[in-house]
Order: C-alpha cells, then sequence, then structure tokens
C-alpha cells in the first residue's frame, strides 16, 4: 500500500520500492553465482531479512570488515532455500479489512472534551 498524498511523492514512493527490490534480486543473483542452486529456489523474503540484519554493520564498519560481512550475506542467502510445497493453495480474500471507528477529524484534545461531557 502506498501511503504518500500527491502525486509526486507516489511516484519517489514507487522509485523506492523498485530500488529495494533491485537491490534484494541482485543479492540473490550474487548469491548463486557461487553455489550450485538457482535464484528461483531463493527466498526473497528471507533475503530482506538478512539484509535488515547486517545492514548497520554494513553501513559502520570499515572495508575489509564489510568485505567479510557481505561475504557471510552472501551466504546466509545461498543457504535459505525454498521448501517444496506442491499441495499449498492460498485463499483469496481481502486481508485489510475496515476499522470500526472513524478517522480523526479534529484534535485531540476536543475528542477528549467531548468524551467527557
Amino acid at each position: 500500500m502506498l501511503t504518500a498524498q500527491t502525486p509526486v511523492m507516489v511516484r519517489k514512493e514507487i522509485w523506492t520500492h523498485l530500488l529495494a527490490y533491485t537491490l534484494l534480486r541482485t543479492i540473490m543473483w550474487q548469491a548463486v553465482s557461487s553455489s550450485e542452486n538457482t535464484v528461483f529456489q531463493l527466498s526473497s523474503q528471507s533475503t530482506r531479512q538478512q539484509f535488515n540484519l547486517l545492514l548497520t554493520l554494513l553501513a559502520t564498519t570499515g572495508k575489509r570488515q564489510q568485505r567479510q560481512w557481505r561475504q557471510l550475506l552472501l551466504e546466509q542467502v545461498a543457504a535459505n532455500l525454498l521448501t517444496i510445497r506442491p499441495e499449498r493453495s492460498e485463499p483469496r480474500v481481502l486481508k485489510r479489512r475496515p476499522k470500526p471507528y472513524p478517522r480523526m477529524q479534529e484534535p485531540r484534545s476536543v475528542l477528549k472534551a467531548k468524551l467527557r461531557a
């Protein structure tokens, strides 16, 4: 779901999501280049989780340590393979249900005063 409200920010949000998707797919392709698996056997969710775990370390360490963390990331991504689930089927339903409460249209202090009255 997009959260932006102006067309310019919606475009920026879409480009940001595409950039993140491309980054994760690049990591997955690099991980399979050093293993015997294919990119279709890797989990994109697991790749995202592994990247998020190492993101701070990759951003705050020196070049030599970054190479070691990056190699560890690629090894972890290559090790997390998808399991084959041939009988799996998911129902097609809407997950986001409307909330039973109205949206807040007034300041909280005004609503609290109305509630007390």
